[in-house]
């Protein structure tokens, strides 16, 4: 693909200026806006999310974002000032926060307004020139999105294209100046194997095992209700779901009841509501049903192929060699493992790949700390699910398997710039020290250096 139109309206300089940034992200806000609706639309027909669903896990992170940046990019663009030391006396230090030039961004289907837009703002507010590459999965959101980028931006500062495979591997044999992606772990290594032939530097933003683990000091009633949200929300396609419940086990049966209640409560009948998301294809259908053959089924397993639904679905599993526990599940079923005491749990879930977040549901303050500080995970909430995603002044991102670099807030803003140093230095002031010959100077530069 040539990019050249896109190289050239970067070096223009447009970009550059805080107040042209500000500009466009105002006029993005007022587009979004005004398609809203349009938007909420093609959630629904894609993905079969509820307008409530979609504006809570959709928009109302793109609005967050948009404010946030709308208030704070002056100061972030801002150099900072920064010590220089004892050894460049008289001098004043400068960190400057650079665009990177070009960059794509490659976004999933399972949240198509969210991870698309979220880092496409953070990438405009840090001076980028974007292309933004959408899911084949998603049509009805995509006509939605470039109907509200293309009355926005010049197709040269922001310019959309959808499509596969074909597609996307035909965007990797072309120099960027980034690459943000978005997806599997297994898509992830053919971006980086692609992007380290041009030295590119990227982010990887991949999904896997997220555990919940819930310990009878839980309020039992606040974790089935949240847990139950956090799982469902998206119909289980969601990278930070709970991928499997690690509970304590003289408190399985009632954390159970608590679970399921809730779910009556939020849907009566899954495959009947119209709250209540489906799978995205017949083939990610197929593959969540497979899942469950041969499985000890406790609740939920019947499902609609017509409607592309899956209930709700709860299987015992008693170690993790079950099929449910190899790989991210992103269906509505939940695998349930017990434990008798909390001190089996950090030992059995070291030894895992780090998993993109993980939930504790606890009020033992040492368990929390513990969990903390011994488990390696990209983030995660006490007593919570999902929901530490909603925040825009904490780091978002996953680790090993899980991916690297991390966005949202100021986070995404770094992750778009580079960070450049600059020594400015006094003339009127010369230490001799540092010129040759040496005799007699290193006894004194060690002196200035104690």
């Amino acid at each position: 693909m040539n990019l050249d139109n896109l190289y050239n309206f970067y070096e223009s300089g447009v970009t550059l200026s805080v107040k042209t940034r500000l500009f466009y992200l105002k006029s993005f806000l007022k587009s979004i806006k005004k398609n809203e609706e349009y938007i909420l639309e093609g959630l629904k027909k894609d993905l079969g999310k509820s307008f409530l669903e979609s504006y809570q896990t959709e928009l109302t992170l793109v609005y967050e974002e948009l404010h946030y940046f709308i208030r704070h990019l002056k100061h972030l663009s801002k150099p900072k000032r920064v010590p220089t030391g004892l050894i460049n006396i008289i001098s004043k230090g400068y960190v400057y926060s650079q665009p990177y030039g070009v960059v794509l961004i490659i976004t999933p289907w399972n949240y198509p307004v969210n991870l698309s837009l979220v880092p496409l703002i953070a990438s405009l507010s840090a001076g980028n020139v974007t292309l933004l590459k959408l899911s084949e999965y998603c049509p009805n959101v995509n006509k939605a999105l470039i109907k509200a980028i293309t009355e926005t931006f010049d197709s040269n500062y922001v310019k959309v294209v959808e499509g596969g495979r074909t597609m996307l591997l035909d965007l990797l044999e072309t120099k960027f100046n980034y690459i943000f992606f978005t997806g599997s772990a297994t898509v992830g290594k053919i971006v980086m194997e692609k992007a380290s032939v041009n030295l590119t530097p990227i982010t990887l933003e991949l999904g896997g095992k997220s555990p919940c683990i819930v310990d009878k000091t839980a309020n039992l009633k606040v974790a089935g209700r949240r847990i139950a949200w956090g799982k469902l929300i998206n119909s289980g396609q969601t990278c930070v779901a709970p991928d499997y419940l690690l509970v304590e086990e003289s408190i399985k049966n009632k954390l159970f009841e608590e679970i399921k209640k809730n779910i009556n409560e939020f849907y009566d009948e899954p495959l009947l509501s119209d709250d209540y998301p489906k799978m995205i294809s017949k083939r990610q259908f197929e593959r969540a049903i497979k899942l469950l053959e041969n499985q000890k089924i406790i609740c939920g397993g019947k499902s609609d192929i017509n409607k592309l639904k899956i209930e709700p679905t709860f299987v015992e599993v008693n170690d993790f060699n079950s099929p449910l526990m190899q790989e991210e599940i992103f269906a509505p079923i939940l695998p349930i493992m017990t434990f008798k005491d909390f001190n089996e749990v950090i030992p059995l879930l070291k030894p895992l790949e780090m998993p993109l977040a993980l939930y504790l549901f606890s009020n033992n303050t040492q368990h929390q700390k513990d969990i903390i500080e011994q488990l390696r995970f990209g983030s995660g909430a006490i007593n919570d699910c999902v929901m530490q995603i909603a925040s825009n002044s904490l780091p978002f991102g996953g680790v090993g398997n899980s991916g690297m670099g991390n966005y949202h807030g100021k986070y995404g803003f770094q992750t778009f710039s580079r960070s450049k140093g600059i020594l400015k230095k006094a003339t009127y002031f010369d230490i001799n020290l540092r010129y040759l010959p040496s005799k007699n100077k290193l006894k004194a530069i060690k002196n200035l250096i104690k």
